[in-house]
């Protein structure tokens, strides 16, 4: 599903397979492969690559709920808890919200496998500012 039509394609998402399955102001779905190009030397999931698409989701629910055409968001604090390990398939995140305020959101965000069984959980913590030359 193409949320982000006209944005530059070379992007993290891109490099990483960020793909969305879902996305409204409540919830917002992704997934990613797990491959060697999101692996730790040992050959797991990359800790950085779950925060990653854990920021992804939260930060693009952020979005729905601001005034696109005078707001931007960006990733104030992230924290994450690795419980499982994952050498390949996909896992996908699922975000919603915690609080949606006038200039910060909390978003709560699950990993999960194939399976359903959690990978990781974070919460993510998203700073609603005025866009360039706007409010």
């Amino acid at each position: 599903m193409s949320l982000f039509e006209g944005s530059p394609r070379q992007t993290l998402l891109a490099t990483l397979g960020i793909e969305f399955v879902e996305h409204t102001r409540e919830r917002v779905v992704a997934t990613m492969p797990v491959a060697p190009r999101v692996h730790q030397p040992f050959g797991l999931l990359h800790g950085g690559a779950s925060v990653a698409l854990a920021e992804t989701v939260a930060s693009t629910g952020a979005w729905l709920n601001c005034d696109q055409s005078r707001e931007h968001v960006v990733g104030l604090e992230i924290n994450a808890n690795h419980l499982r390990a994952k050498r390949d398939g996909v896992v996908t995140a699922t975000a919603t919200p915690i609080h949606v305020g006038r200039r910060t959101q909390v978003w709560d965000v699950r990993i999960t496998d194939e399976q359903g069984k959690a990978v990781c959980v974070s919460r993510c913590t998203i700073a609603v500012i005025p866009a360039a030359g706007g409010a």
